[in-house]
Formats: C-alpha cells, structure tokens, sequence
C-alpha cells in the first residue's frame, strides 16, 4: 500500500523554508492541480447544492440543451461538415457535455451524426469522472486528450464554462508610484502575502498597460490567457471559441473600489477571508478581465464575433429553445424554473458573461448575442 501523502499545506512550507517565498501563482497552481493533494487534482471539487460552489450545470440539463442550440446553428454556419467537432475544457464530471449531445440528438440529429466531442483533462480523476458520465455514447463519439495540443486541427467549436476563473493568478498591489507583486512566505508556521518586486517582464509588460489606481490597491493579474488563446485558436482551422465565466471588461475590472481585487475562496457555499487558508481543501478562484481575452484573440489572429452578460445570452438563446405557447406539464415548469435561475439577473444572469471569437467563418447575429452592445465598444471603450 502506497504511503499516504503529506498534507500539501506542510510540502508548501517546506519548500518556502528551504527556497524562500513563492508566487502566489505557483501556490495558487499547487492548490487547485496539485495531482495528489491539489483542490481539483486529488478530486476534492464538490460542485451544487451540496458542495462548494453553484455554476450554470447546478441548474440540471437545461444548460446543455440551450449551448446545444447555440452549437447548432454554428455548424449550419459551417457550411453544415460532416466533421464536427466539439471540444469542451473543464468539464467537471461531464454533465454539460452529455446534455448537449443529447440535445444534439434529440433535436437536430444531422448535426449530431456529424459531431465528435473531445474533452480536454489532464486529471486522471476527473477523466475517469466524465467517463462514467458519457459512456452511454459510443465510443468513437467522445474522445480525451490532456492538453489542447493533443487536439487535432479542428473545425468546430471549443467551449468552456468557468474555466478561465480557475487559471492561476499573480497577486499585486500599487504601492503608490510603482508595482509590487504579492508572494507567499511564512510567518510563526502560516502563510502570509509579502511585498515584493515585479521580476517578470510579461507581467510588468501588462501592469503597464492598467488604468490608474489609488495607492495599495490590490488586485489579480492573469497572464494564463494569452497563451490559453493563441494554442487552442493554433488549433481552430475554421469555427469558434465561446468562453462563459464571471468577470468584467478592464474598466470595471480594475475600478478604483474595487482595492481588494476579486481573488476568493470558497468552502461549503460560504466565503473564507483567506484564501493561503487550507491549500488543497478549498477552492480559489478570481474573475476574468476579459479585455484580456479579447487582446489575446488579436493577437492570434481571431475576430470578436459576440460579447454580452449571461442575462441576455440566455434570454436570446431561450428564444430558440422555446415555442412561443408552451404545453403545460412538470417537465415544462420544471426547465422554465431552471431558465430563470441561468438568466435572472439576480441569481447568475449578471454575475456571468459568454464572449465568442471567430475564425475563419460569418458570424452577424450569432444567437447569444442578438441583444448584445458592440463588443469592442464594451471590452475596449471604443
């Protein structure tokens, strides 16, 4: 029997002690993808009611089958290929990516002959996870890879539902006249954020390019996306990348209130005050400055072809999904309840926002998008 593993809080310290403080983006790295003791790595993630957070698949198949309607109408933009492909990245346990293909085949099934689905996981447990969950579909219908540079050139779509808010992050702080990045050292055996200089050129690069601040404000920098991007629109022969997560265009991401930044920690639905607290027990998550993303996509070459909250992009997609008299019935109600969580903007209709970027392929009055403002007016002010 294998030994058990240390607690990955004491590994973390012994690694300060003996090489001094870390970034808080290789901690964060550690805690959540550690294979052994990480957060999502060692299988710890508990999504719904009863776990440690709420996201859009909480809500039941509903998700699914709107994306399904979304990917539809994608794939007759296509010109309608006999080789689909779809590619969703951090799918959890699969849920959202047995919905849509069952969508798939209940309501367009031309569309679901032609589909092959590739998840990308590099954790053992979660594909063993999504396993279970797709095996009723056959064989040659799902497919993994670890990293997106096992994909295949593809035409098609990749997806991602609350992905990006889980890339590690580095932790700064304005000190008033220059930068400083917040690493992680020891005090009296716990861990604790330190000042220190910005030593990386790419982030010093991207610290320069952020609005005014006051002093000791803190915040997140994610330098993740970029390369995230340019690899998977590498792969992208010809289709799109839809990206759902919460966060703000950089305006309102680094607003001058906002001096705590939106790095959180979530145990049991409820916020812990620390996020060095516990590494590997609890989840950590920060916002999307999805400005970012939309700099990263013109760097690679890919076109912004939608940006709105979630609010509008499922009212938008319900359209589709929704006769205009609709039967009555337990199952009616029960996917209408379940609407109205995904799209009132009270619950996660605001806290949310889908943006798609294109190559290669026509892409006005995308649904999702009907009701959206001009993206680069939203994401870049102009």
């Amino acid at each position: 029997m294998p030994p058990t593993p240390k607690p990955l809080a004491e590994t973390l310290r012994e690694e300060i002690t003996q090489r001094g403080p870390m970034s808080f983006r290789d901690f964060m790295a550690r805690a959540l993808y550690d294979p052994m003791q990480g957060y999502y790595g060692a299988g710890r993630a508990r999504v719904g009611r009863g776990g440690d957070f709420f996201t859009n698949v909480s809500v039941g198949p509903l998700f699914g089958r709107l994306l399904a309607r979304q990917f539809a109408d994608m794939w007759r933009r296509l010109g309608e290929p006999g080789d689909f492909v779809l590619v969703e990245q951090g799918a959890h346990h699969g849920e959202a990516a047995a919905d849509v293909l069952t969508a798939l085949g209940d309501f367009d099934p031309l569309c679901f002959a032609a589909t092959t689905l590739w998840l990308i996981e590099p954790l053992d447990t979660l594909r063993h996870a999504q396993k279970q969950t797709l095996q009723r579909f056959a064989p040659d219908k799902v497919r993994w890879t670890e990293t997106p540079a096992g994909l295949p050139e593809f035409r098609g779509v990749h997806y991602s539902n609350e992905l990006l808010d889980a890339f590690p992050v580095h932790r700064v702080v304005w000190r008033g006249d220059h930068w400083k990045e917040r690493r992680v050292d020891l005090q009296d055996g716990q861990f604790v954020f330190i000042d220190a200089e910005v030593t990386e050129e790419v982030l010093r690069a991207h610290l320069a390019r952020l609005p005014a601040v006051p002093p000791d404000y803190e915040t997140e920098v994610n330098l993740e996306v970029v390369p995230w991007v340019r690899e998977i629109g590498a792969r992208l022969r010809e289709g799109f990348i839809l990206v759902i997560d919460y966060g703000y265009p950089r305006a309102e991401y680094y607003r001058p209130e906002r001096t705590i930044g939106t790095l959180s920690a979530y145990s049991a639905h409820r916020r812990e005050p620390n996020p060095l607290a516990r590494p590997g027990e609890i989840d950590l998550t920060a916002h999307v400055d999805f400005t970012s993303v939309g700099e990263a996509a013109g760097i690679a070459g890919l076109e912004i072809a939608g940006f709105t909250d979630q609010h509008h992009f499922m009212v938008d997609l319900g359209r589709l999904h929704f006769p205009e008299v609709l039967p009555a019935g337990a199952a009616t109600e029960k996917e209408l309840r379940a609407f109205k969580t995904l799209m009132h903007p009270g619950l996660l209709g605001r806290s949310f926002h889908a943006l798609c970027l294109a190559k290669g392929v026509e892409h006005h009055s995308l649904p999702g998008f009907a009701f959206a403002t001009a993206p680069e007016r939203m994401l870049f002010g102009r």
